[in-house]
Order: structure tokens, then C-alpha cells, then sequence
């Protein structure tokens, strides 16, 4: 009895064990078979959802119109990216990719945008996988974000499949508003500086007009004469189309670091340099700006008034600043260098030496002319024409307005061919200046005594200078178009105001500093 007891006790025990042995084999199958088959997903939560006591909300897919709506946040887009548009700048986008975050760099706002390829007639010829694979190639806006110093920031990586976005039918009244169109928006949102009107800001000047002799002339500081009504100190220029950075003196010596920016022109480019090293210090002195004309060969000859031009740098960001003068922006020569009185060879189609010798060492440079061609200072300066290397003999030619009309197209053309050869150069060709002369010239009357401006709106599209956006058309010398807003200010020259209140001649053609020319550096300062 004990022996057949053992023996059935045993056997029970033997069973007992291999349906334990079953049991853990099967639990474990379907432990593993839990994170790795679909269907006992299907009927078991995820370990990853039992683990997560707050599962994340659902990814909604955005099902896309062609409403106006879509057009409206594409051009806002480009409106972001653009600004550093106007200028051949390389902005920086932050992107997020599966590693961390860093930085690329976009060569050209407008062209980096990519389009996708829609069926305006209502096929749909894109399946999801082709959709995948042409949002994949293609930076997708993820979101927009304002980081802590106001500028805007976008996350660039590869949407997840919940974020994918699938093309609709377009409506038929919304057919029309294809590709063609959206592309359409993006160009014309390009800036116009030119365009836009004054407002009154009382923030203004950026400068003291009764500081600021380290670099302004008293001639143009017009605090220091017998004006007493300044309210031409109060407007500041707001461009239509697009937004421009605020000046500080800071804040431009830190884009042109280790940068040269050169004027070369006439007495308006003068004016125009002055006012940037006004605005640089804030009409402070300061006794570390350093004086470099001597590099630049701008030295007081012996018997001038003054030097060909003024340079200056501040050891801070090793900025160079310089102004150079040439009235006719072109090539003189005396024809008799030992006479002193000698006549001068005037290359209409020649670019000034100076320019042509230093254009290897600018970063940026600013060139004008226009006031000097006329007959009187033509002669007044023993200025005579010259075309191919020899006297002009061409009567056309010898015409005032075609003569200068040569030169400028000459001089941006020769500027365009040596941007190649200078990567880092970007060039501007300013406008001209506008006179403000009424009943009369200069020299016969003419007065500018208005205390206010004109019409304070500029809507026009094209410049008023056609001579000089001409000149710059298919080039890549930068228009810097001043002609049009300035026109509106007639309140803003020296008119009969003087440091020693004598009679005689109005200044129509000046400007009071500070006053007008400050916001042709503000435009040059938005789109360096």
C-alpha cells in the first residue's frame, strides 16, 4: 500500500510540474508577443501606454483648402523670412533635427522656398507615399516661435506620419489660386524702401544737433544757427512693405566688424558720412575713433582747404568708415600735370582712381553723383569730356544729361564685373538728392522757407531717379533709392540759415544735420 501510494503521489507531482513548465512557457510567448504583434496591440494596450499614466492627445491631421486664408499665412512666411531678404544677407534658421538642434543657413530667402506641386484641375496625383517622399526633401515649417530678443525662430525636421498634409480638391472658386499665384505673392512681397510714408516720432534725433563737432561741419548742424523751429527732427521714415531694424551705434559696429563701408561722390555723399559717424557715437566724442586717412592716401595737400576725404576707424570692431570726394563719380586726369592751371581729362566711361586702386578693401560702398553735371561747373572745374581715351567728339554725347548718363552706366557696370572677384562686396548706387529751390535758382533767387513738409506718402513703385534704377537694372549693385521720400521734405535744408547770420544765396540743396540724410544710413543700415 505505502509502495502504491508513492508511486501515485509521484506521478501527481510529476503532472503538476509539467503544466507549471506549460504555464511559464506560455506566459513568457505572450509577454513577448505583447510589444511585438499587431494583433495583441489590437486588443492589449502597449507597454509604453501602461507605463505612461498621461498618454499624449491625439495628433489631429489638417485637412488643406485653398482658401485665401493659406495664401495669407504663406505670405507671412516669406514676410519672416524675407527681410534678411532685401539683402543678399545669409539669415540664420534654427532647425531641430533628430540629433539636437543647430543652425543652416538659407543663401536666398525666396528661392529656398519650395512650393508643392498641386493639381489645380482636381486630380489627385499625388499618393501619400509620394507625398512623404516630397515633404521629406522639403523644409516644412513645423512651427514658429519668438525666442527671448523678439526674433523669429522656425523648427525644420522631418513631420511625423500623424503630421502629414493631404491635399483636397480645391473648390472651384478657389481653382484659380494655384501655385502660380502663391509664388506670385511671395516675389511681390520683396521690400520697396522707397515706398512708404513719415510718421512722427518723438524719439527722434539720434544725435544732438548741438554736439557732435568731432565729425559734423558747423555749416550743416542747424542747431547752431538762427533757426528756431525743428520739427523736420521729429519724423522718422516707415517703409510700406517690410520692416527696418532700429539703428544703434552698437549694433552697426557689430555687422561691420572688421568691415570697411566707403562713400565716394559728391558734397550729399559728404553729408551722408557724417551723419553715419554722427549716429555711430551718438554725437559723442570719441577719443579712440582712430584717424586712417593715411592709408588711404587722404592727406591735406599743400595749399587745399581740405583733404580728398576722411577716414576713420574704431578699434572695437575694427570698422573702418570712409568718404572719399568725386562730384562726377568718374575718372580725372590732368591733362598738363605740370601746369597748375591745367585742364583735367574727364573719363566719362572710367571709374575714379581712387576706386579703382582701394575696391579690393571695402565691404561696403556707397556711391553718388548728380549736382556737378551741369555747363557752369563743368567749366568752373576745366572739366573736359573724355570717351575710349580721347576727347569726346561725339555731340550726343557732349549733351549734360547723356554725358552723365554715360558715366553712371558706366561706373555700376565696372562696379557689377568686380563683385566676382570680391565675394564679401555688396555695393549701392544711391539716388540723387533733390533740390527744393522755388522762384528761382541758387544763384538768382531761388528759397526754400517752408516750415513744413509736402505730401508725407510715397506710393510709388519705381523711382523717381529713372536714371540711376536704369543703371542698376540687371546688375547686382543695390539701388539705394532716396529720391522720392526726400522730395516730400522741403522743410529740411539749411535754407537762409547761417553760423554767422549773413545775407545772401538759400541752400535748397543741403540738408540740416540731423535731419534727412540720417534715414538714407537707416535704409543703407536695413539692407548691409
Amino acid at each position: 500500500m505505502m509502495k502504491g501510494g508513492g508511486g501515485y503521489f509521484y506521478e501527481w507531482r510529476t503532472k503538476q510540474l509539467s503544466l507549471l513548465f506549460i504555464f511559464v512557457v506560455c506566459t513568457t510567448f505572450i509577454v513577448w508577443s505583447w510589444g511585438k504583434s499587431p494583433p495583441f496591440t489590437t486588443f492589449f494596450p502597449s507597454r509604453g501606454q501602461v507605463l505612461q499614466p498621461f498618454p499624449a492627445e491625439e495628433v489631429k491631421v489638417k485637412e488643406v483648402t485653398q482658401s485665401k486664408d493659406d495664401f495669407r499665412e504663406a505670405e507671412e512666411v516669406v514676410n519672416m523670412i524675407s527681410p534678411v531678404s532685401s539683402i543678399n544677407s545669409t539669415p540664420s534658421i534654427k532647425t531641430q533635427g533628430e540629433e539636437g538642434v543647430g543652425v543652416a543657413n538659407i543663401a536666398s530667402p525666396l528661392s529656398s522656398i519650395k512650393v508643392p506641386s498641386l493639381d489645380i484641375e482636381g486630380d489627385n496625383k499625388h499618393s501619400n507615399t509620394d507625398l512623404e517622399k516630397h515633404q521629406e526633401n522639403t523644409m516644412k515649417i513645423v512651427k514658429k516661435s519668438v525666442s527671448g530678443d523678439g526674433s523669429e525662430t522656425y523648427r525644420d525636421s522631418k513631420p511625423p506620419k500623424q503630421q502629414l498634409v493631404k491635399p483636397n480638391t480645391p473648390k472651384k472658386e478657389d481653382s484659380a489660386m494655384g501655385v502660380d499665384v502663391l509664388m506670385s505673392n511671395v516675389e511681390n512681397k520683396s521690400c520697396n524702401f522707397g515706398k512708404g510714408k513719415w510718421v512722427k516720432d518723438d524719439t527722434r534725433t539720434l544725435y544732438s544737433g548741438f554736439g557732435c563737432k568731432q565729425w559734423l561741419s558747423a555749416m550743416w548742424a542747424c542747431r547752431l544757427t538762427q533757426r528756431t523751429d525743428f520739427g523736420y527732427e521729429k519724423l522718422r521714415w516707415q517703409p510700406k512693405d517690410c520692416q527696418m531694424d532700429n539703428f544703434s551705434g552698437p549694433k552697426f559696429l557689430k555687422r561691420m566688424q572688421d568691415k570697411t563701408l566707403a562713400f565716394i561722390g559728391d558734397s550729399l555723399g559728404r553729408q551722408q558720412f557724417q551723419s553715419l559717424m554722427c549716429m555711430i557715437t551718438g554725437g559723442e566724442e570719441r577719443q579712440d575713433v582712430q584717424d586712417v586717412g593715411k592709408e588711404y592716401g587722404l592727406v591735406k595737400a599743400r595749399g587745399s582747404v581740405r583733404p580728398d576725404g576722411w577716414a576713420y576707424r574704431f578699434p572695437v570692431t575694427n570698422t573702418t568708415i570712409l568718404y572719399y570726394w568725386s562730384a562726377s563719380l568718374c575718372k580725372l586726369d590732368p591733362i598738363d600735370p605740370k601746369n597748375k592751371t591745367t585742364y583735367f581729362a574727364m573719363h566719362l566711361d572710367r571709374p575714379p582712381a581712387f576706386l579703382q586702386r582701394y575696391i579690393s578693401r571695402f565691404s561696403v560702398v556707397v556711391l553718388n553723383t548728380g549736382h556737378h553735371w551741369n555747363r557752369g561747373k563743368l567749366n568752373q572745374n576745366r572739366w573736359i569730356m573724355y570717351v575710349g581715351g580721347k576727347p569726346n567728339t561725339d555731340r550726343k554725347i557732349a549733351d549734360i544729361a547723356h554725358a552723365k548718363n554715360l558715366t553712371i552706366h558706366s561706373i555700376v557696370k565696372w562696379v557689377d564685373g568686380q563683385l566676382p572677384k570680391y565675394p564679401g562686396l555688396k555695393a549701392f548706387y544711391r539716388s540723387i538728392s533733390p533740390r527744393h529751390f522755388f522762384n528761382g535758382d541758387w544763384n538768382s533767387g531761388g528759397t526754400c522757407d517752408s516750415t513744413t513738409p509736402g505730401a508725407l506718402e510715397v506710393l510709388k513703385n519705381e523711382s523717381s531717379d529713372s536714371m540711376a534704377s536704369g543703371a542698376v537694372k540687371g546688375t547686382n549693385v543695390t539701388l539705394l533709392d532716396i529720391t522720392a521720400l526726400s522730395e516730400a521734405r522741403e522743410e529740411g535744408h539749411i535754407s537762409r540759415y547761417s553760423i554767422r547770420a549773413t545775407p545772401g544765396m538759400q541752400d535748397c540743396l543741403h540738408w540740416c544735420l540731423p535731419g534727412i540724410p540720417d534715414t538714407w544710413n537707416e535704409l543703407l543700415f536695413a539692407q548691409i
